[in-house]
């Protein structure tokens, strides 16, 4: 059945979970559309519970409340004048109303885990977060093969099982002795490291025509930085959103991302990506771009807005070309996900994907964040081998 904004819920009855589990399961769901506005996600929850009946008389959605707020997933915060302004009403000692409800950083990153579980739930977790570059020497990965000891090798990578069998065999049992030329090193893997720049449209098309783009490219990001700083924390992730301009935003921010009343000046985006790009200092950079419309908004010199939302301006193309060159030449590839399937669009894409020797994807929302997923470990494993 179709509730409000479109979201479709159905019943569902898992086994041995607490009226707890279940109502957090569905909470967590809300907090993300609702871009971590507790009240609205409260209202919603009260809604779903009038129509499939989720709680009873012994576990009621104010005894959920108060279980969020012990467990430390949600917190009250009262507005300084409010404490301040004398005697409150009747049942009110510190002269304060009711507080705002807020999502805590326990629960931001829970949402994240969240995320990774659902978008990439087959990945199998190694223990080690690293990139191997193909390339054996002093490294820091075993690769379970052998070679000879070299000067400047590492003691602890010596293998004596190996060591002392060579020793047999070149000397003998009898007279036993253990040189230098016998001694075998297991060999090793360099680690690199990738730095990535994911870029996300909040322009106003992102919630158009009846479709919430904005959540699922939200959901990505925050799995996306999960997966990086927990599978590979030698690896950086940068976020930035670009709308009107562009700008960078934390990764404990995500759960709160909306959409906003912007054109979208990818140009702005690009130029901040390729800035935060420079100063890292591993040569390995990419940038992924989730956009669903075309390009229609450049900042001029003067400080002024060029907007034009009518087909593709050749003006603001052109400059979206330069900029996919320019990265182009910082040996920066960037991969777009089209998030729409409009022919002149398409070939937009297209054409500033070949300015850049880069990646297109065209796209729905269905299966966005395993089709990141992948290129970001096939570009791994391409620009390290390269």
């Amino acid at each position: 059945m179709n509730t409000r904004k479109g979201f479709r819920f159905t019943t569902y009855e898992a086994p041995d979970q607490t009226p707890f589990e279940k109502l957090f399961e569905i909470f967590q769901e809300l907090i993300t559309h609702t871009s971590g506005d507790v009240e609205e996600a409260l209202d919603w929850l009260r809604e779903l519970d009038k129509e499939y009946e989720l709680t009873d008389d012994d576990y009621t959605i104010d005894d959920f409340i108060e279980d969020l707020k012990a467990k430390g997933f949600i917190r009250e915060e009262f507005d300084m004048d409010d404490r301040e302004g004398g005697e409150g009403e009747e049942g009110d000692e510190d002269g304060g109303g009711p507080g705002s409800l807020s999502i805590t950083a326990k629960l931001e990153r829970m949402l994240r885990q969240r995320a990774l579980d659902q978008i990439f739930g087959k990945l199998k977790r190694s223990g080690a977060g690293n990139h191997r570059t193909g390339k054996s020497g002093r490294g820091d990965e075993h690769t379970g093969d052998f070679r000879e000891y070299r000067f400047g090798d590492s003691l602890e990578h010596i293998s004596m099982t190996e060591s002392l069998r060579n020793a047999q065999i070149n000397h003998g049992l009898d007279n036993f002795s253990l040189n230098e030329e016998d001694l075998v090193v297991e060999d090793t893997q360099y680690k690199a490291q990738m730095s990535t720049v994911l870029m996300i449209d909040i322009s106003h098309s992102m919630i158009l025509y009846g479709e919430d783009r904005i959540t699922p490219a939200k959901k990505v990001a925050m799995a996306l930085a999960e997966l990086i700083t927990t599978r590979y924390p030698k690896d950086t992730l940068d976020i930035l959103v670009f709308g009107n301009d562009a700008w960078p935003i934390p990764i404990k921010d995500l759960p709160y991302l909306k959409v906003g009343p912007y054109h979208t000046n990818t140009v702005a985006g690009l130029q901040l990506a390729m800035d935060m790009l420079r100063r890292k200092r591993n040569t390995n950079k990419q940038i992924f771009m989730i956009t669903d419309g075309k390009p229609s908004c450049l900042r001029l010199p003067n400080g002024d807005y060029y907007k034009n939302s009518v087909g593709l301006d050749d003006y603001i193309v052109e400059k979206c070309y330069a900029m996919a060159q320019q990265a182009r030449k910082l040996h920066i590839p960037i991969t777009t996900f089209m998030i729409a399937q409009d022919p002149y669009l398409m070939q937009f894409v297209r054409e500033f994907t070949q300015a850049n020797k880069g990646k297109a994807f065209y796209t729905g929302l269905k299966g966005l964040g395993e089709m990141i997923f992948e290129d970001y470990e096939q570009n791994r494993i391409r620009r390290i081998k390269g």
